[in-house]
């Protein structure tokens, strides 16, 4: 929905002016240089401010909020699926069984029939490396809890950095715009005796940079760096959602109680019902009779 939102802001914002006889050709006549002084400095003071690997990631996780949707009903539905069918195999062949699959989980016949959940590969991560970790080793359930906490921590920190540090840019972007316009004032005093035709020209181009500095900072960048923080926080409750599987595995529970404690974690908008997972689950026994 990201796009629909910045046609909305567009649309209403620049429709709005044109509806009062304001004209687009002072707007687009100045935008492109304006632009170039108020992101350009943006984009460097972003630079000077992260190390790269966080503008790199802020970057990607900007595109991201633009196109993802986050994890839906169908996705939950599905990991619902794949935890069942995959600690029924633990269940029927033990360790042996399960571990060509938590090896090699590109190979895997299991998860491969699963594309959304393959797709988020911090998902497969903390799935495997947690399996991998209780197969080789005695760990008690509170232990694998606070492991699986740890690694949820460890894997959205780097993003939320990221995060912050957009939410940065579109502070900064008023200010810049600022230095636009006072430029613009500059060039101005160097033509007071050119006209008042010439010197509305060059105030109008002056405005436009104040006016693109806080239209982008609240209409565009810090939309987006909210929506980040949405999306990171929705690939969280994910993680927390095989998280509730493997905990209650790990204590011993049945396949359809572990996947029962998995989507009472899942939030009520996303949550499938009872109904769905039980169908869903059924699905995996006539497969496998």
């Amino acid at each position: 929905m990201g796009f629909v939102g910045i046609l909305i802001v567009f649309a209403t914002v620049f429709g709005g002016y044109i509806a009062g006889h304001g004209k687009m050709g002072v707007i687009l006549e100045a935008a492109v240089l304006e632009m170039v002084i108020i992101g350009g400095a943006a984009f460097g003071a972003y630079v000077i401010a992260n190390p790269m690997k966080i503008v790199k990631m802020g970057i990607k996780l900007s595109i991201k909020a633009m196109t993802s949707k986050g994890p839906q009903k169908k996705d939950y539905v599905e990991l619902m699926q794949m935890l069942f069918q995959l600690f029924q195999v633990f269940r029927k062949e033990g360790p042996q069984g399960i571990e060509k699959h938590i090896e090699e989980p590109e190979k895997s016949d299991i998860f491969k029939a699963y594309p959304s959940f393959m797709h988020n590969h911090h998902a497969v991560d903390f799935l495997c490396d947690t399996m991998k970790v209780t197969l080789s080793a005695e760990l008690s359930p509170y232990d694998v809890d606070d492991l699986l906490d740890a690694d949820i921590k460890g894997i959205h920190a780097e993003e939320h950095l990221a995060q912050h540090a957009v939410a940065a840019v579109a502070g900064g972007f008023p200010g810049l715009g600022i230095v636009a316009a006072v430029l613009g004032i500059v060039k101005t005093m160097g033509v007071l005796t050119a006209g008042t035709e010439v010197i509305g020209e060059y105030v109008a181009h002056a405005l436009v940079g104040t006016m693109l500095g806080v239209f982008c900072a609240y209409g565009l960048i810090e939309p987006t760096a909210t929506k980040m923080a949405a999306d990171i926080e929705a690939e969280g409750r994910y993680l927390q959602c095989i998280k509730a599987a493997l905990v209650a595995l790990q204590r011993g529970a049945p396949p359809i109680v572990c996947v029962e404690y998995a989507r009472r974690s899942i939030m009520p908008e996303e949550r499938p019902t009872f109904a769905e997972v039980d169908k869903a689950t059924k699905e995996i026994k006539k497969a496998a009779a």
